[in-house]
């Protein structure tokens, strides 16, 4: 899943929006272009899907080739719900590989354009802004997209879609909706074009950051097109949506204020620290207790690496569908707070074991589980108390400092809990994955 970005997080509210030519660029079914790459194939024509093969057949495919799409196969399928007809090559994920694939296409962007006018979106898009650019070169904003797209394609055999735009959201758009189906795989959009052209397309979640909620909520008011926002009592959107409902509204009329250079400026007034997990079957009470206890395990060690504490905790579990369907209940969430800011295991974890027995439901199956350090903040605003004893806390601060020191020289297994050699504990399989795949 890509993230939202942050243009619903910066000041938008009596901006001006500023003219300036970008480009979005993504890399047409990456992971799936890849392994075929790597094993001489032609990845518009092969029929390949990412997945892997020792998961079971419910596993979701991270990626098809453009051929498997041309068969009516959704990109992000499960195994199972490919017919038996096709016969295609299952590629066993390789994140790092991917990563590299990725580092490499960045490369060829900085041949064209500083770093400071490039966001990268996702590891297989990115957004450019050529604007300084296009005199300096002497070429349109297509024939640069253009240059850029040739030199991805032969350096690295990887087919690029590309989506030119007056502003950020039009150059999502141009490429979401207007590149991936035209011949040339690039798409241009200005205000003037997109109202004509795209106000009435239909559906409303083709356009970016318009998710599935987001549009039941507007159908509740016959609400269908980006026009039908545009004509709507704003006052209603606003109670519907709170502040996010500028964002809507300005989308609707193809504005967008943020630029690339307010992304590279922004900072956000709080941190923190996040692990979530899909977990392979269903997990007992006892064994999400163990995996919450990991996780914290875990991030604490980052924020000791990172020199960071934090005084709040925060638990999502995510119980099984069939168990959802019939109580109604498909999750538990909560906060807790700390004695104070600390990032050491012995402190947190009695805390996630008071709140995973305040919230979590013993009977329920367990799918998913999530935990996030709030409100994360530099070390040196820890402030001990009159009840701390300082030598004993540095101790323990260095003792996890060297566990910390030992894993990034030698591997993250190479220091490790007892529990996570049960056979719930997913710590040793975690540490070989990269964003939960394998690596």
């Amino acid at each position: 899943m890509r993230p939202v970005g942050i243009m619903g997080n910066l000041k938008r509210r009596g901006r001006r929006p500023t003219s300036r030519t970008y480009l979005c660029i993504d890399l047409k079914s990456f992971y799936a272009s890849v392994e075929c790459v790597e094993r001489g194939l032609d990845p518009m024509t092969t029929l390949l899907a990412v997945a892997d093969s020792e998961r079971t057949e419910k596993t979701i495919c991270l990626a098809i080739t453009p051929a498997m799409k041309a068969l009516g196969i959704k990109n992000r399928c499960r195994v199972f719900e490919i017919p038996d007809s096709v016969d295609y090559i299952m590629a066993t994920p390789r994140m790092h590989l991917y990563l590299q694939y990725s580092a490499r296409i960045y490369g060829i962007y900085l041949k064209y354009i500083a770093k400071e006018d490039i966001h990268v979106y996702s590891v297989d898009e990115a957004f450019l802004d050529v604007t300084n650019y296009l005199s300096l070169y002497g070429l349109t904003a297509r024939e640069l997209g253009v240059r850029i797209m040739q030199d991805i394609y032969d350096t690295t055999g990887i087919t690029a879609t590309c989506g030119i735009g007056t502003n950020l959201f039009l150059t999502k758009v141009a490429l979401d909706i207007t590149a991936k189906h035209v011949p040339d795989h690039i798409g241009y959009l200005n205000e003037e074009r997109y109202r004509r052209t795209l106000w009435q397309h239909l559906p409303l979640t083709d356009f970016w950051m318009v998710g599935h909620a987001t549009e039941r909520r507007l159908l509740r008011y016959g609400i269908h097109t980006m026009r039908d926002i545009t004509r709507a009592d704003e006052n209603l959107l606003y109670r519907e949506f709170g502040v996010n409902a500028e964002l809507l509204i300005d989308h609707a009329w193809g504005v967008e204020p943020v630029t690339i250079a307010d992304i590279h400026r922004y900072r956000p007034q709080s941190r923190s620290v996040t692990a979530g997990q899909v977990l392979p079957r269903d997990y007992s009470y006892d064994e999400g207790l163990l995996l919450m206890k990991e996780m914290t395990d875990q991030l604490c060690l980052r924020l000791c690496d990172g020199g960071l504490i934090s005084d709040s905790l925060t638990m999502y579990v995510g119980y099984s569908r069939t168990f959802a369907e019939r109580t109604g209940r498909g999750r538990s969430d909560g906060t807790i707070s700390m004695d104070r800011g600390t990032c050491l295991t012995t402190d947190v974890l009695p805390k996630t074991e008071e709140l995973y027995r305040r919230i979590a439901l013993p009977e329920a199956p367990i799918r998913r589980v999530g935990l996030c350090f709030n409100r994360v903040e530099p070390e040196g605003f820890l402030q001990y108390t009159l009840f701390d004893d300082p030598v004993r806390l540095e101790k323990q601060h260095a003792l996890q400092r060297t566990v910390s020191s030992l894993q990034k020289r030698y591997g993250r297994s190479t220091v490790i809990r007892a529990m996570d050699l049960s056979d719930a504990g997913r710590t040793l399989e975690r540490n070989e994955q990269i964003g939960g795949h394998r690596a």
